[in-house]
Formats: structure tokens, sequence, C-alpha cells
């Protein structure tokens, strides 16, 4: 099943295409990172996809309902963090999560459990009764992803959702929205490629307004996979060193420590190739092999590299 289709979404402001002919699809229960420099499109398409702004051009489906003006039953099925959350500053935690409660139209017993519970799970039932005029940006981020839960959402849209947080609350946010997708799609709009890495089952890179590629954090590593490879023995490998310095197809060989321990490192100019002709090598060596892996980039250097070559072209 889909959570979010689109079909040539477009927002234009004047001669500026914000966002420009976007043509996605996102499974259900998954979480989906969407990646792009500043001015890229991210936050113009979470307005799109939320209703919050009207497109130029095309349309957009989330949670089975068509994305327009006034359709009540979307929003009901939606919760959205903004990257800066907006409050009542004389309102307690608690008063705010009851106010949100009976937007979405909640029975006043139901938005009193939700409330105890999600700020529970916030780390903020201690803090419930207090304005959060006095709260730090820390504590009103945690805030903000309570409000956007107390509906059960199918959908849930976060725009940079661990900003503002010390290391232990990214962990721990990170933590609840790989729990959610239990019940829900997640779509997360950050500029943190390590907190993507971490949690995210596909991601989406767009540039420009317009999205470039869509795939899972897996197969773009696989995608981009450099040709480097790295091997540990048990045994002193110098003489096995020379047998790779006098490889025609491989190239660079050099032993680096890691953790203490040498590792080979050498890279291939044809990687499928070196992928089946290496073994061989090993096995003919007659060491003890304790590690041997095609070192895959990471997702900023997948991500560098694709927008490199969007400039190039």
């Amino acid at each position: 099943m889909t959570a979010i289709s689109t079909q040539n979404l477009s927002k234009y402001y004047k001669d500026v295409k914000a966002l420009d002919g976007l043509n996605l699809e996102v499974p259900e229960n998954v979480i989906f990172g969407f990646l792009g420099p500043n001015g890229a499109g991210k936050t113009t398409a979470v307005k799109l996809l939320t209703g919050f702004a009207h497109p130029t051009a095309g349309d957009a489906w989330v949670a089975g309902e068509k994305v327009s003006e006034g359709n009540l039953a979307l929003q009901s099925l939606i919760g959205l963090l903004p990257d800066v959350p907006a409050f009542y500053d004389w309102m307690s935690a608690r008063e705010f999560m009851h106010f949100v409660g009976e937007i979405h139209r909640l029975e006043p017993p139901e938005i009193t459990s939700r409330t105890t519970e999600l700020l529970k799970l916030v780390g903020l039932e201690r803090d419930g009764s207090r304005r959060v005029g006095g709260y730090s940006r820390g504590m009103r981020q945690r805030l903000g992803i309570a409000q956007a839960l107390i509906n059960r959402p199918k959908v849930i849209f976060m725009d940079e959702p661990t900003s503002a947080l010390d290391p232990v609350g990214k962990r721990e946010v990170l933590e609840l929205i790989k729990e959610l997708k239990q019940t829900a799609t997640v779509f997360m709009s950050t500029h943190n490629l390590a907190e993507v890495e971490r949690v995210c089952d596909m991601v989406g890179i767009i540039n420009r307004g317009r999205l470039v590629t869509v795939s899972s954090v897996e197969s773009l590593q696989k995608k981009y996979a450099r040709s480097l490879f790295e091997m540990e023995f048990l045994e002193d490998a110098a003489g096995f060193m020379q047998t790779l310095k006098q490889t025609p197809w491989l190239a660079e060989p050099e032993i680096i420590m890691q953790n203490g321990s040498p590792v080979i490192r050498v890279k291939a100019g044809d990687v499928e190739f070196a992928r089946k002709e290496l073994p061989r090598l090993i096995g003919e060596s007659g060491l003890t092999l304790a590690r041997y892996e095609l070192v895959l980039p990471s997702l900023e250097d997948v991500f560098v590299e694709i927008l490199s070559e969007e400039v190039s072209r």
C-alpha cells in the first residue's frame, strides 16, 4: 500500500520553481528520509503534502486522501512536526496538548490519556504543568513531537526532528522514530545524513526543486560503492602485500591500523572483477582471513557525489 503519492506536484513563486514536477511514491510503514541542500524544496514539499500550501500544478494523496483545501479527513490522519514548532507560551504543556486534541475532535477522556502517555514518552511528564514560555528549545521540540502524535496519525511529517536536542535526546528521539513505523509512515526532512543513515528505510534526494533519486539506503551505498577493499589476516601479510602490488588490476595497496590491528586496503579499477578474483588470491596466499569487505560509502559521501553529478550536467 502507498502512504504518499504525488503526480507532477509543483509550486512556483513567480519565476522561482520551488518544487518542479514531483513524482513520488512512499510505501506504508517505512521511515522515508527527504534530503536536499538548503533551498532545494524540502519544506515546500512538506507544506504541500500537509495542505498548508496549495500547488501551482499537480496532485498529491496522503493516507488515501487527496490533499485539497478543507479536507478535514486528511488532517485527522496526519501529524506534523515543523522545523520550529509554535506554541501559546502562556499555556502549560498539558493545556496545549488538550488544545490540539480538541482540534482533532478527540473525546476528553482520550485527550487526557494520550496527553499523559505522550508527555511521558517524550520525557516531559514532570514538566507538563509548566508554562511552555519557560521551556528550553529542546523541551519545545519534545512537546512538538508529542502534539504531532496525539491523534495516532497514519502518516507523520517531521522537519528536522532532532534539532536543538542534546546527544542523549537525539538518540531517544531516533529510537522513538524507529518505533513509530510499526503503526505509521514517517516522512522525515532533515540535513543530518548520519541520522537518516541510522533510521531510514528509504531516501529521496531533491535538488533545485526536482527529485533526483529515490532508493533504499543500502541500494544507494552499493550503487556508489568505492572500488576499495579491506582485508585483515591473523598472520603477517607482508608477503601477500607484494602479491597485491604485482597484480595489474589492483592499485595502491597499503597497510593501515584499525583498532590496533593491521588492515590491508587496496583499490580496484573494476569492482565486479575484483569481487571474483580477490577471494582467489586470498585463498592461494594460505593466510587465515579474519575480515574481508568492500568498503561502502556513507550516505554523506553518496549525497555529495549525487549533487556533484547534478551540477556537472
